[in-house]
């Protein structure tokens, strides 16, 4: 009998890592039905991120809340609630920015209004639970606020020169004058997880990078948000320029500034899931995303799994949406592409779920016909 692990992120936009997982088990049990299937969906950080861990870890809970989502409306969401153990007596909650104030939410872009909010009151939520940690997922923003919506719903203030609360969003960010945390809450284990190793400021800072995608396109634009975040890092005496800062548009900064520690989120996701012990005495290890290109061998997804395999003697099998011909695929014993098997991104993108169990299918003859 083979035992496989199925280890995939998911595929931003399309496809969750926990139901491509499962899609692409299920197309390798249609070859080999005696297979011992065990599924590790994987996230680092973004959208994806409490499904993985309520995947990996039966006993954890949702915890419903309700929210102000990025466009200010009222949202249903829940975070994810992981049992006690001997470091965390009271449990783990398992946050993650994409399903309480992430862009997919929004149905236009909001690159002046959209803020972090939502994520804060999901965080005093987990705090009001008594919880002894938590981990945080950062990835798939909707704002460039600096993270002063998620601080504002744990008790900050961000003021004016008249003593007047400003704006939510980036549109308040360059009226902030005086900032009072006087009545913010604390923690003291929290853990970030994110992929993005980018400074608050500069050239490649929150607003210029991150920027254009939630619509922030004008380039003065650009530079005075940036303005205003850098003086928003002096206020929350922050060095600007900490790799990951950036993050989130400025998510990051803003939760080191509150005493979190930023980790590589596929590494600490594989540590807290036990990718490693499923790993142990497994013969293959399917990974995946929905595009592999020459950034995903930057602490991405497929990269650690493959990574973690090779310290395993184990081989890893590569299924995205894509696989960018220029990319580092000597890292994987055989690969798939949808696009290639759908005939186009189009196709594999309106139903990912029965390419992946194409996929699934045709990796399992391919590592079949190595094994014979």
């Amino acid at each position: 009998m083979t035992r496989i692990v199925f280890a995939p992120d998911s595929f931003k936009g399309s496809i969750t890592a926990a139901d491509a997982a499962a899609a692409l088990a299920a197309g390798w049990r249609d070859v080999d039905p005696g297979a011992e299937i065990v599924l590790r969906p994987m996230a680092d950080g973004g959208e994806g991120t409490v499904a993985a861990f309520a995947v990996a870890v039966p006993s954890a809970e949702r915890m419903p809340v309700s929210v102000d989502g990025p466009a200010g409306r009222p949202v249903q969401t829940s975070w994810l609630l992981l049992p006690a153990s001997d470091d965390a007596p009271r449990g783990t909650a398992v946050i993650d920015l994409a399903s309480t104030s992430g862009i997919e939410m929004l149905d236009e872009l909001r690159p002046w209004d959209a803020d972090s909010r939502g994520f804060g009151q999901a965080i005093a939520a987990a705090l009001d639970h008594g919880v002894s940690r938590l981990v945080l997922g950062i990835g798939s923003s909707a704002s460039t606020d600096g993270g002063t919506g998620m601080m504002r719903a744990l008790g900050a203030r961000f003021l004016d020169e008249s003593g007047d609360e400003v704006a939510p969003g980036a549109r308040g960010l360059p009226d902030i004058a005086h900032a009072d945390f006087s009545g913010m809450r604390r923690a003291s284990d929290v853990r970030v997880l994110t992929d993005v190793t980018n400074p608050l400021t500069g050239p490649r800072g929150a607003a210029a990078v991150f920027g254009p995608q939630k619509g922030l396109t004008d380039r003065g634009d650009q530079q005075r948000t940036d303005s205003a975040l850098a003086r928003l890092a002096t206020l929350l005496d922050l060095d600007a320029l900490t790799p990951g800062a950036g993050a989130a548009g400025g998510v990051g900064g803003a939760l080191v500034a509150w005493g979190a520690r930023l980790l590589p989120g596929a590494a600490e996701v594989a540590g807290l899931i036990g990718l490693a012990a499923a790993l142990a005495g497994a013969d293959a290890v399917v990974t995946g995303e929905g595009a592999y290109d020459g950034q995903s061998g930057d602490g991405k997804v497929p990269s650690h799994v493959a990574s973690s395999a090779s310290d395993a003697g184990v081989p890893a099998l590569l299924a995205a949406g894509r696989i960018d011909e220029h990319a580092d695929t000597g890292i994987f014993t055989s690969m798939v592409s949808l696009t290639e098997l759908a005939g186009s991104s189009a196709s594999a993108l309106s139903d990912p779920e029965r390419w992946l169990n194409a996929a699934g299918a045709e990796l399992a003859w391919g590592f079949a016909g190595t094994r014979s």
